[in-house]
């Protein structure tokens, strides 16, 4: 009786989860083939040797930062950046500001011309940026510092590279690859709206019911051995006995 119950339900509940299964698997299989590098697009990365930048030199720009009249912050951080110095300024809740060293001047938000100069050091190969626009919301592509520009090249890949507007950081990188990654993966997850909860009442569901499915299968597992039929055919042997 229970393992008939158990059939029942195995059936009907595998039925019903076909299409999240199947989603699970194509996703998976994907997740295992694509290197995250690759998705990433790590390997467009151009490589940029690190410049020194001398004390004095260092002393003598922050100096003229503070004499334009820069508010202070808790953090400082100097970095090249398109050949020239600059210092990021920080606060826990303020906007980062960026400044020139050479002349004390405030960079941020750096306007589109620079963010497409930036992109186009940043990314490897010939390809050249065909189209910025500004990014003001987040969305499931680019939930980075905002605001920031969307620079996109035409390589191929529909590479677009996003650049903050407040720190010149180039702060994602996406392709068709990655998109069609960020797809399965909402797939995966079952968050079709974000991509990145793993707590939606949806496949918290789907989960369980799959849970009730791979018990109910070992249930049944003895039986379609046939132990149980075995078993039957004993105890009518030892009856006649």
């Amino acid at each position: 009786m229970v393992t008939r119950t158990s059939a029942k339900i195995h059936k009907w509940l595998a039925l019903v989860l076909v299409i999240p299964i199947l989603f699970w698997f194509i996703s998976g299989l994907f997740f295992a083939i694509a290197p995250i590098e690759t998705v990433r697009s790590e390997h467009m990365m151009a490589e940029a040797a690190p410049v020194p930048i001398p004390m004095g030199a260092a002393a003598a720009g922050l100096a003229k930062v503070a004499a334009s009249g820069a508010v202070p912050g808790e953090k400082i951080e100097l970095r090249g950046m398109m050949g020239r110095t600059v210092a990021l300024v920080s606060s826990n809740e303020a906007r980062p500001r960026l400044y020139d060293l050479k002349s004390g001047r405030k960079l941020s938000p750096i306007p589109a011309s620079l963010a497409i100069a930036i992109a186009a050091r940043d990314h490897a190969g010939d390809a050249k940026p065909v189209r910025v626009e500004q990014v003001a919301g987040n969305s499931p592509e680019y939930r980075g510092a905002l605001p920031a520009w969307r620079v996109d090249f035409d390589d191929g890949a529909n590479r677009s590279l996003y650049v903050a507007a407040d720190t010149g950081v180039v702060a994602a990188r996406r392709s068709t690859l990655w998109r069609v990654f960020d797809f399965l993966w909402s797939l995966h997850i079952l968050d079709f709206k974000e991509h990145e909860d793993f707590n939606t009442p949806l496949l918290i569901g789907a989960t369980s019911l799959a849970l009730i499915v791979i018990v109910t299968g070992i249930i049944m597992f003895p039986s379609r051995l046939g132990y149980s039929a075995w078993r039957r055919r004993r105890r009518k042997a030892h009856q006649r006995d």
